[in-house]
């Protein structure tokens, strides 16, 4: 009989490395099969206790790292018959986006003896447990896909940016350069920012920093406003 598992994809942006601001929340696996090997966190789903798959992947994102998150999508079923050296394992592949700042200090626990934000070109070059090489390139794909046409990289930056920030996260998911003044002008034009100070250095302000306005993109949104970048 197959049993069933959910694994969790977590991305998060950090602005303050400049070179890989794209990071990934890793597990290092403490126990076999593949000990000692880098995988996405994840385990079994209580099927006894009628546990949905969304609240698994949660419970096994918290419990082997410490962190929560809000936004969630279900990404694919990875049904190989020998994906897992112990037997017929499902595994139903998650993805998640969190404000890094705010899960810094992750820790390993449960069959994890370390958890880590690792840049997601490291993780691409890498040799990981089970099939999440190709589950990492499938998550990557689906959110370059998405963040083209919602909003949903806001999920990954702080709650107050500035307009660099937004075009870094971006060339970072898309991985490629994007002219400064087009970006610039089309983020500002969608009317879905809202200003709220400005960015402050040792020398003083530096930039203007910017909320996402949920409620005037719902409202451009039912008015017809098409979200592409």
């Amino acid at each position: 009989m197959a049993a069933l598992a959910v694994d969790g994809v977590v991305f998060g942006f950090d602005p303050k490395d400049e070179e890989n601001p794209l990071k990934v929340l890793m597990i290092r696996r403490g126990e076999d099969p593949f000990k000692g090997l880098w995988a996405f966190p994840g385990g079994h789903v209580n099927i006894k206790d009628f546990e949905t798959l969304e609240d698994a992947v949660r419970r096994e994102v918290l419990e082997e790292t410490t962190a929560r998150f809000e936004y969630l999508e279900q990404l694919y079923t990875f049904a190989d018959p020998y994906r897992d050296p112990r037997g017929r394992v499902v595994a139903v592949a998650y993805f998640a986006l969190v404000r890094k700042e705010e899960h810094e200090k992750v820790v390993g626990q449960d069959d994890a003896d370390l958890a880590k934000w690792w840049p997601i070109q490291d993780l691409l070059a890498m040799k990981l447990a089970y099939d999440h090489n190709k589950m990492l390139v499938m998550a990557l794909k689906r959110l370059q896909g998405k963040v083209r046409y919602a909003p949903i990289g806001f999920e990954l930056l702080p709650q107050a940016f500035t307009i660099r920030q937004i075009q870094q996260l971006y060339e970072a998911i898309l991985q490629k350069k994007l002219d400064k003044g087009n970006f610039r002008r089309r983020i500002t034009s969608m009317g879905i920012l809202r200003e709220v100070g400005m960015a402050k250095s040792r020398v003083g302000p530096t930039a203007r920093l910017y909320r996402f306005d949920a409620k005037a993109y719902e409202k451009s949104v039912e008015s017809g406003f098409n979200f592409e970048i």
